[in-house]
């Protein structure tokens, strides 16, 4: 079993800056790949970022890219998301998820991929 609980959202203005947390707890952290998902109200959950197991490659989805950094501290148990110039579009909850497959080749963006989800935290871009 894994327990992800995400912290740090909140409400910005457009053009602010964002750090979302991850902690873990349970099944080995640092093997398996961690993603970050968002979900808008009437929207699908939808792909953000990931980062590998072992941390040395990401991969963001268009939209967040050159904004957006993910990172990962392995002795922490943690995954982190940098948001940087947010906009009003990026307004949804955030969910951190683990990757069910042990220390993953290539990283996924698809969400069956994972099998376990925090509660996710609201983020608020105000215009």
């Amino acid at each position: 079993q894994v327990q992800l609980v995400e912290s740090g959202g909140g409400l910005v203005q457009a053009g602010g800056s964002l750090r979302l947390s991850c902690a873990a707890s349970g099944r080995g952290f640092s093997d398996y790949a961690m993603g970050w998902f968002r979900q808008a109200p009437g929207k699908e959950r939808e792909f953000v970022a990931v980062i590998k197991w072992s941390g040395g490659s990401t991969v963001y989805t268009d939209s967040v890219k050159g904004r957006f950094t993910i990172s990962r501290d392995n002795a922490k148990n943690t995954v982190y998301l940098q948001m940087n110039s947010l906009k009003p579009e990026d307004t949804a909850v955030y969910y951190c998820a683990a990757d069910r497959v042990f220390r993953r080749t290539v990283v996924s963006s698809i969400k069956i991929n994972y099998n376990y989800w925090g509660q996710g935290t609201q983020v608020t871009v105000s215009s």
